[in-house]
């Protein structure tokens, strides 16, 4: 156990995406164990686009982080005291750890972790809870079929990578959407989707109609905004939209735009929803299942982006909204 625990608390609501002011480094002792809780050695913490929505004082689908509270993350590490009859000392434990390097909780809060099935960072990406996002967000709600068309926004981030490949996976033409070259070629080139736009090299509208000709079956919405629009422009009868997230419209959520395009709903008689992994969390084994299957016989490719030292927190959620991580984006404690 580390002698002065580290935490990264939010002083205040930011208006936008949070430099540095918006956060203060405490360190404050762990508390005592109250019963059935344990001590956790967090050990990585998951940085996420819905970071953005957790520091907003509006409505969601979950209560946001209070000025002064420890800022919520999802983490990953060893039992290190524990009053719990579910685990001991020594136990992988992951769920909402915050970001800190020890948190205390109550043990039903976490999940386990068997690293049998890989490493640890392997269990905060695809099999993780934006692995799980992607799993279910793709085979529920999307549910691609043999043949069909398939368009992935922010494909090469850690949610819209498993959902193209798991969509790939079922028969699926699959095309990613994501910024720059070098993503566009890991979509091809490692994750094998049959094809790629680069938003950053044309309008989106353009390259979509060339990359989609027959048209949109499954849209996976991780961005909103133009792109949104885009595949709304190009969607097939029946088609399905899953609305993951909306990271365009994250730097001023009180402004967010909304689907210009949305009649197309109507006249195609299309569906579009949105959903959160609140929606899944009894399913959890089953994803576990596949996911770690498909990733041992290698037909589910992944990667983390791995930043180290927990005080670059703040910079570590700005580059994500700035496109620059590679991979799932994680803090290294």
């Amino acid at each position: 156990m580390r002698m002065q625990p580290t935490q990264i608390r939010l002083v205040d609501y930011p208006a936008a995406i949070p430099g540095d002011e918006a956060w203060e480094i405490t360190h404050d002792p762990a508390p005592e164990l109250a019963e059935g809780q344990i001590e956790i050695d967090v050990q990585l913490i998951s940085v996420d686009p819905g970071m953005q929505g957790w520091i907003s004082p509006w409505r969601s689908y979950i209560e946001p982080v209070q000025p002064g509270e420890v800022m919520r993350a999802f983490g990953i590490g060893p039992v290190t005291r524990s009053t719990s009859k579910i685990y001991s000392v020594g136990d992988v434990v992951s769920g909402f750890t915050g970001v800190q390097t020890a948190a205390v909780v109550d043990d039903r809060s976490m999940r386990p972790i068997d690293l049998d099935l890989g490493p640890i960072e392997l269990h905060m990406s695809v099999l993780g809870m934006t692995g799980f996002t992607g799993y279910f967000g793709m085979l529920d709600l999307g549910r691609p079929e043999a043949g069909g068309t398939v368009v992935v926004s922010a494909a090469s981030g850690a949610v819209g990578s498993v959902a193209a490949q798991v969509a790939k996976l079922r028969g699926a033409r699959v095309v990613g959407v994501a910024g720059g070259p070098s993503k566009c070629r890991y979509l091809t080139d490692e994750l094998g989707l049959d094809a790629a736009i680069d938003y950053k090299a044309a309008p989106i509208s353009e390259s979509l109609a060339g990359a989609a000709p027959d048209g949109v079956d499954v849209y996976f919405d991780n961005v909103g905004g133009e792109t949104l629009d885009a595949a709304l422009m190009r969607i097939n009868r029946k088609a399905r939209i899953v609305v993951c997230g909306g990271i365009s419209q994250y730097g001023d959520m009180t402004v967010a735009a909304g689907p210009a395009n949305y009649l197309q709903l109507i006249s195609k008689s299309a569906t579009m929803v949105g959903f959160t992994m609140l929606d899944y969390l009894h399913r959890i084994p089953e994803a576990v299942a596949d996911l770690a299957g498909w990733v041992d016989d290698g037909s589910l490719r992944h990667r983390q982006h791995i930043v180290d030292g927990i005080e670059q927190f703040p910079e570590a959620l700005r580059m994500l909204f700035r496109g620059e991580n590679h991979g799932k984006l994680l803090v290294r404690v």
